[in-house]
């Protein structure tokens, strides 16, 4: 292998590629990017065996060839090159790279030993994502997702492709988010479900993108996502995601309407006292107004009123005297940073039934929260 290519342009790729290189894998070779030249493109691509990608540049091509190369090593060097034009070359098993004023020499590892990686999305059964709507509807229910590794189905996001739209959805089993995109897709209902991390790294590379080219390999259990010469890969988590649509309640018993802003607040002033008792804050209803409060034995008390706009079932207002629920105050937080809108709904059915909020501005977004248990 043998190549000029731009050092700025090679940078960038690299920082990229290094993201998904895991130096501490037990196979050595997947803490290494591989390099490989194919006509008039150098192809820059690394993987964690989860995630992969492959990112295609303009170089000078005098021969083909490929290696692999410690990702570390080789991004801190070419990161501190001058912005000129960097030769690299392969001798055997190690990679020599040369600029004006400067010359390197790296030990790597043969590409025979690299796994296989999309370097294309292919032209077959493609769905174009928006970008500026998908990843802010990812935003939107990426938080709920799990972190327990037990249970791996529930630390992915699940998208619904269905005709003319696509649903995410994501669950943690205390709270669950949902969102529903339009969409330019006419084929059978898929549904396919996501690891957070992937859609993480998609969110950040991609976001200077208009959109996403989009495929699903159903042989590789494998998904692909395509922008500006870079492709992006995961795996499909395998397993079942629970019956979500079960656990959302049909109807409510209270409704409540009140401004984000100060409801947001209400919470950050209870969370000071909450995060001495397990997060947790309560919320109780008057006649114009919520109370968010919290209490610690350690550190004291607190109550805040937002201004509340009410609907009961029947039109009975009896119901809001003495109800009290509470929630694990992070998890309304979360939401109320997601909602676009000024305001949001609450509904309520009793203290031990899950609570639901939605965004006025956004019919097609819905969150729910599981209420903790009040004791004493």
């Amino acid at each position: 292998m043998k190549l000029q290519v731009i050092q700025e342009n090679l940078n960038k790729a690299l920082s990229f590629a290094s993201r998904f290189a895991s130096p501490k894998a037990q196979l050595p070779v997947l803490g290494n990017i591989l390099l490989s030249a194919k006509k008039t493109k150098l192809l820059v691509s690394a993987t964690n065996l989860e995630v992969s990608i492959s990112v295609a540049l303009g170089a000078q091509i005098a021969s083909e060839g490929d290696l692999t190369v410690p990702a570390r090593t080789i991004v801190d060097l070419v990161s501190n090159l001058p912005s000129s034009t960097v030769n690299l070359e392969t001798d055997k098993e190690r990679l020599e790279i040369s600029c004006p004023g400067f010359s390197s020499k790296i030990s790597g590892i043969n590409a025979l030993d690299f796994p296989s990686i999309p370097s294309t999305v292919g032209k077959t059964g493609n769905v174009v994502l928006p970008k500026k709507e998908f990843l802010e509807s990812l935003s939107q229910v990426s938080f709920s997702t799990s972190s327990d590794e037990t249970r791996p189905i529930l630390t992915g996001v699940l998208f619904i492709f269905g005709k003319g739209y696509l649903q995410m959805v994501a669950t943690d089993g205390f709270r669950l988010s949902q969102k529903k995109i339009k969409l330019d897709f006419s084929s059978i209902v898929k549904k396919l479900v996501l690891p957070k991390t992937a859609l993480l790294e998609l969110s950040r590379i991609g976001e200077d993108q208009n959109s996403f080219d989009f495929s699903f390999n159903e042989k590789e259990n494998q998904v692909l996502f395509g922008f500006d010469g870079i492709v992006l890969s995961s795996r499909v988590l395998e397993g079942d995601f629970p019956p979500y649509e079960k656990i959302i309640p049909k109807s409510s018993s209270i409704k409540i309407r009140a401004d984000k802003e100060d409801l947001l607040r209400a919470v950050k002033l209870a969370a000071v006292f909450a995060r001495d008792s397990a997060n947790v804050i309560k919320i109780s209803l008057g006649k114009d107004s919520l109370q968010v409060s919290a209490e610690s034995s350690n550190s004291g008390s607190q109550e805040t009123k937002v201004e509340a706009a009410f609907e009961t079932a029947g039109g009975d207002a009896h119901i809001l005297k003495d109800f009290e629920i509470a929630f694990n105050y992070r998890f309304l937080e979360d939401f109320l940073k997601a909602v676009r809108g000024e305001e949001v709904n609450m509904e309520f059915s009793s203290p031990n039934a899950p609570g639901v909020f939605t965004d006025p501005m956004d019919t097609e977004y819905l969150h729910l929260i599981m209420p903790v248990k009040i004791t004493g």
